[in-house]
């Protein structure tokens, strides 16, 4: 009696199409994300030196501006831009812009108590933060891209002077209508150079910062000139407490 061989009736798991079995793959694309996620961090910060010196065209935010829409900017060196204007955005966005490190302690935590409260809402950012942002990143919240912020900040301050990040700040700042910079702004509202601002002007070019598309300089609504007029004895604080020394006092 012939006996047949013993087989083995159980089928071999096949691979589900379209999924790899492979842990060498997967190895590989974690690689290959690691890679490029260096490569954009090297990129970033490189971006970061040359802007310590050299003028920044163009940013991310006005590449996501709607399509057809006009932007202007012009570059100028701080030197061509009123005092005025530097004590009255200061005054408007970061009083203790010269004390802090780039991250405001402070004024965050002060934010954050106002939020839980429930009162107006604050972001606590510092001008260094809005610049961070501003040259490297784009609008909207995201804890994410706030982390990104915070380090980008805190990197600018370390390599760049206080007056170059304020230099840079009013040079790419919106002030709506596909405006960014302070001699677009001075000369799209006011007809002038941002040499030439007057206190009044600045101030009000300051009081539309937050919302640059919503508020009007050009004219002014009773909240903006209510703003401006505020912002005109904040500024005052400013230049008589030396709070903005770190940019407008000669070294």
């Amino acid at each position: 009696m012939v006996t047949s061989p013993h087989t083995n009736n159980e089928a071999e798991p096949r691979p589900v199409k379209g999924q790899s079995n492979d842990p060498g793959r997967l190895s590989q694309w974690a690689a290959r994300l690691g890679l490029l996620l260096c490569a954009v961090f090297l990129a970033i910060h490189a971006m970061g030196l040359s802007h310590s010196v050299a003028p920044v065209h163009g940013s991310l935010n006005m590449l996501m501006r709607p399509s057809g829409t006009e932007l202007r900017q012009d570059w100028v060196p701080i030197e061509r831009i009123s005092p005025d204007l530097v004590q009255a955005v200061i005054a408007a966005e970061d009083s203790r812009f010269c004390a802090h490190n780039g991250i405001d302690v402070d004024a965050l935590e002060e934010a954050i108590e106002e939020n839980r409260d429930g009162g107006r809402r604050r972001g606590g950012s510092t001008l260094t933060q809005q610049t961070a942002k501003n040259v490297f990143l784009w609008n909207g919240g995201g804890y994410a891209r706030k982390a990104v912020e915070a380090w980008l900040a805190l990197y600018i301050d370390t390599i760049w002077s206080k007056r170059r990040i304020m230099e840079v700040y009013l040079n790419i700042a919106e002030w709506g209508d596909g405006i960014y910079g302070a001699e677009a702004a001075a000369q799209a509202r006011f007809g002038k150079p941002a040499s030439d601002l007057t206190r009044q002007e600045a101030a009000l070019l300051a009081a539309v910062l937050p919302s640059p598309n919503k508020w009007r300089v050009d004219p002014p609504g009773p909240y903006v000139r209510r703003r401006a007029g505020t912002l005109r004895q904040r500024a005052a604080v400013v230049a008589n407490e030396g709070l903005d020394d770190c940019v407008l006092r000669d070294d």
